[in-house]
């Protein structure tokens, strides 16, 4: 038997699995930046990549250290070579190693996914386990992978039977049991006083900053910011001067009772271009459709007949911009209508309820509002924001089995879900109530499997595939739908939740949230182009605005077609940066009271860095500040009997349908 006089004999066998561990973790960096290639990510990086890079991945092993240290510190050394505890370190190495290159491939196909290591996507993945291992089971061939994965792991296992050998051979001593218990503790201390997740940023290029950091340190402070205080971390500005702003901006913050303010303009009027105010106004939110999907916006795989189409017959709006870079994102702006608060959305945040959203403002006012989804709505807590905002919920459990000709993971198919729909609102018309609808899309998402004959691309056809049913089946609710008596007062809104991709060289790539808009109503809507920027979140006051209802000025965002000249402004954001898009400026907010600035090339969207503009950065301040304040303070809410209706200045007529 072996005695060691120190303490790396028995540390031997944990700090080899570390280097094995920061050599994968290398590895893999390697292999996500030839992916990546220097066209994106200039030579003159590489070494500060791997240099951070390897500060993260050391303070990762650090940490998952700590078990087997403890371990090898309290195990009497008559039991070291018992054959259980040797058992024990062969599975731990055989663990160890699995979960190394399991890893190694879960970041690979997120980094295909979304362009970034871990964050807090794949946080709310992990809450949602039966969708999201759904979805990868029938994305992947999960067991050959598992198998091959494991089958490797027992080999590199072997080679390094060596050195789990060397650990059952040795005894311990009191004062290296105490060394060992002591780097226990010290070292996972000491390498997160060091580190922070805000130390991947500085190189300008966001694929370089996501490269050098370490998935698995990203995934834990994701975990810690899923929802940042907005006045602890950003710049900010006295609340006066920043109601000033907005006011000069025609956002006035004001109690509910007086939020709302007369137009000028003949309140039996319809705007413009409509001929007729809409009765009723059907919302389509089309899952990750990105604007260069489609031909009308430079697309040339012709994938969107049906929506190309409907934008030379209806109004397209050229320049729409979504606020976030998921689904929850878009459903908060397009329900809500405020800017992104930094971390989490509102959907899926606590005190949510009665909030001024579309559906509590127009049920007091005689709309019956839906909301439909192919899915599960417990997920992303859709149901419980909707249901407890004033709209009527309809999710997978609502739709008959029979009518159920396919599913996946996700929900089922956007057809049989549209089928519904027609089936729902036809019983409300009947009613002689007007409606509201809004309508979330699934198909076009991973794993991309849709019903076969529908589209000249077999199932699953990967993303073109899943956009070209999804195309096929809004065009085939369209066609339904105009046999409806219905049809001629209703407007059909098509817009994406958010983008296919964000990935960019910046952390905000403007491309990357660029979404189609299409306003489509034959009897109602003249065809054409509007051209000024808008946002997502405009989209909500634009509605209460066409159906002749109040609540207008209940919203941040203003309406499309209201008297003078369009503000030509947009929000996007991620969790952590927030950004705010006029005059060809991307003006960012960032933790730590930092501001960026970014000139944009109006044609292709690239940005290049330039100097902050003052005015633009305090509008930008003025407006993340007083949304973040605002919902965090309860000024959102409203009255959940409808009685501040009685009390508001009057909106454009109710009776001018």
């Amino acid at each position: 038997m072996h005695t060691s006089a120190s303490g790396l004999g028995a540390a031997r066998l944990p700090l080899f699995i570390a280097l094995l561990w920061i050599a994968v973790f290398t590895l893999l960096r390697a292999g996500l930046l030839a992916l990546v290639g220097p066209q994106s990510v200039p030579p003159a990086l590489w070494p500060g990549i791997f240099l951070k890079g390897w500060m993260f991945d050391l303070a990762v092993v650090s940490i998952t250290c700590v078990p087997v240290l403890l371990y090898e510190a309290l195990l009497p050394n008559r039991w070291r070579q018992h054959g259980l505890h040797r058992g024990l370190r062969w599975i731990w190495v055989w663990f160890s190693v699995l979960v190394m290159l399991f890893g190694a491939g879960s970041e690979i196909t997120f980094w295909l996914e979304f362009a970034t290591r871990f964050n807090f996507i794949a946080v709310d993945y992990l809450i949602y386990t039966q969708e999201v291992i759904g979805n990868i089971r029938q994305s992947y061939p999960v067991p050959a992978i598992v198998a091959a994965l494991s089958a490797l792991a027992a080999l590199l296992t072997v080679l390094l039977r060596r050195h789990v050998q060397w650990a059952n051979a040795l005894t311990l001593s009191g004062l290296q049991r105490l060394a060992l218990a002591l780097a226990a503790v010290a070292l996972p201390a000491l390498s997160l006083t060091l580190t922070n997740v805000d130390q991947m940023q500085g190189s300008g290029n966001a694929y370089a900053e996501e490269l050098s950091g370490n998935g698995l340190y990203s995934l834990a402070a994701a975990m810690r910011r899923n929802e940042l205080d907005y006045d602890k971390f950003y710049r900010t500005l006295p609340q006066a001067q920043a109601d000033a702003i907005l006011k000069g901006l025609d956002v006035e913050r004001q109690p509910l009772s007086q939020a709302v303010k007369t137009d000028d303009e003949d309140p039996a009027s319809a705007p413009l271009p409509f001929k007729r105010r809409p009765r009723n106004v059907v919302l389509i939110s089309v899952e990750s459709l990105s604007a260069s999907f489609m031909d009308t916006f430079g697309g040339t795989k012709h994938l969107m007949p049906r929506l190309d189409a409907l934008a030379h017959e209806g109004l397209l709006f050229k320049h729409m911009y979504a606020t976030g870079t998921r689904t929850v994102r878009g459903l908060e702006s397009l329900s809500l209508g405020t800017p992104p608060a930094p971390g989490q959305a509102i959907v899926r945040r606590p005190n949510n309820e009665h909030l001024a959203t579309l559906g509590e403002i127009l049920k007091p006012q005689g709309v019956e509002s839906f909301f439909f989804y192919g899915g599960y709505g417990y997920f992303d807590n859709m149901n419980a924001y909707f249901d407890a905002n004033g709209y009527q919920v309809i999710d997978r459990t609502d739709i008959p089995k029979q009518d159920v000709i396919f599913e996946n993971v996700w929900g089922v198919a956007d057809e049989v879900m549209f089928q519904h729909v027609i089936k729902t609102l036809g019983t409300e018309a009947d009613k002689d109530r007007p409606f509201f609808a809004h309508v979330m899309t699934t198909s076009n998402h991973r794993p991309y499997t849709y019903p076969q004959g529908r589209i000249d691309i077999p199932s699953p056809g990967g993303r073109d595939g899943a956009v070209k049913y999804t195309d096929y089946a809004i065009g085939k609710f369209i066609d339904d739908a105009k046999q409806q008596p219905w049809f001629k007062d209703t407007l059909f809104i098509i817009i994406a939740d958010h983008c296919a991709s964000v990935a960019g060289k910046t952390k905000l790539p403007v491309d990357g949230y660029h979404i189609p808009l299409i306003l489509y109503a034959p009897d109602l809507v003249q065809p054409g182009v509007f051209e000024p920027v808008v946002s997502q979140l405009d989209l909500a006051p634009t509605i209460v605005e066409l159906m002749g209802k109040n609540g207008v000025n209940l919203f941040f965002g203003r309406p499309f077609f209201e008297p003078g000249p369009p503000l030509q402004r947009a929000f996007i954001s991620n969790y952590q940066e927030l950004g705010y898009l006029r005059n060809n400026v991307l003006t960012v907010l960032l933790p730590k009271q930092r501001v960026e600035a970014y000139k944009v090339d109006p044609l292709t969207l690239e940005t290049t860095p330039t100097a902050v503009d003052e005015t633009l950065a305090n509008e930008a301040i003025a407006y993340y500040q007083t949304a973040s304040r605002a919902f965090k303070q309860g000024a959102l809410r409203i009255d959940t009997q409808g009685a501040w209706l009685h009390n508001v200045r009057r909106g454009p007529s109710q009776s001018a349908r």
